[in-house]
């Protein structure tokens, strides 16, 4: 079951995976500070290519020599709870290219929380 809740910013901000923030790197981090801000959803993703300001290449050739791939990471929830967390983002990323794009939100119900969900069926989802 899938309801509309209507338009939020969607902030992305585009790292290096070696990016550090603290003792982790820097997209594990925002995704962790997302979290304990309780915003409903944060991922940070794995590009394959990308050209940073260095203009120094990030490109994923042969994966098990690859370094330093371009990483993402975007926040998803209320506007007001989207702009609220910005802030924190600014404090841990410095300089460096974001986003804020304006999505829609759609939120999936009917899941059992925990590893084994199952709908009322008893089949299995993913």
């Amino acid at each position: 079951m899938t309801s509309l809740t209507g338009r939020a910013p969607r902030p992305a901000v585009h790292l290096g995976e070696n990016d550090t923030g603290h003792p982790e790197p820097l997209h594990s981090h925002i995704v962790h500070r997302a979290h304990a801000a309780g915003l409903a959803g944060a991922g940070a993703f794995r590009g394959v290519e990308g050209r940073g300001a260095s203009s120094r290449s990030h490109a994923s050739r042969r994966p098990s020599l690859s370094e330093d791939l371009p990483a993402a990471m975007v926040v998803v929830d209320a506007e007001e709870r989207v702009r609220a967390f910005l802030p924190q983002v600014g404090e841990v990323t410095g300089e460096g290219p974001a986003t804020l794009e304006d999505c829609v939100t759609v939120r999936y119900g009917g899941r059992a929380p925990g590893p084994d969900r199952t709908d009322p069926e008893g089949k299995r989802s993913l």
